[in-house]
């Protein structure tokens, strides 16, 4: 029996807990995508690129931390969004607590997408926009 979405999610985040690469690169189908803004590479495609992107994590990060708050899961089967308290441990020991969410797609028990989204505001010119506007109400109140 194929593991199903939720299986292979906590698996992968076991295996990145234990700084297991390959572990975690056997989660991922060989095509599968990783999309990721706290990368360098934040849309890492095939488990080649998947690879480097651990690999880098576990270069400034001395532990990872995943604990799954809620799932919801598709009607498919093959799919689920999992709202994620994230603890993380810089190398340095500076301590990175967020919420997260990946939404996830598997096929044949394997990850085919895996995207994260983080509650951060906008990057860019309207990233820039909008932390003026918050400035200037902070300001002007």
């Amino acid at each position: 029996m194929q593991e199903d979405v939720r299986g292979v999610v906590e698996r992968l985040f076991r295996a990145a807990e234990a700084a297991d690469i390959p572990a975690a690169l056997g989660c991922f189908a060989e095509n599968g995508v990783l999309i990721d803004p706290h990368y360098p590479n934040p849309e890492m495609r095939g488990r080649t690129e998947i690879e480097k992107g651990l690999v880098w994590g576990l270069s400034v990060m001395k532990q990872f931390g995943f604990r799954i708050a809620r799932v919801f899961e598709g009607a498919d089967g093959r799919s689920a969004a999992f709202e994620i308290d994230t603890n993380h441990v810089l190398k340095g020991g500076q301590k990175l607590s967020f919420p997260q969410v990946f939404v996830v797609d598997v096929e044949d028990g394997l990850i085919v997408s895996m995207r994260a989204y983080e509650p951060y505001g906008p990057n860019g010119i309207g990233g820039f926009f909008l932390g003026l506007e918050r400035l200037k109400r902070r300001v002007f109140r």
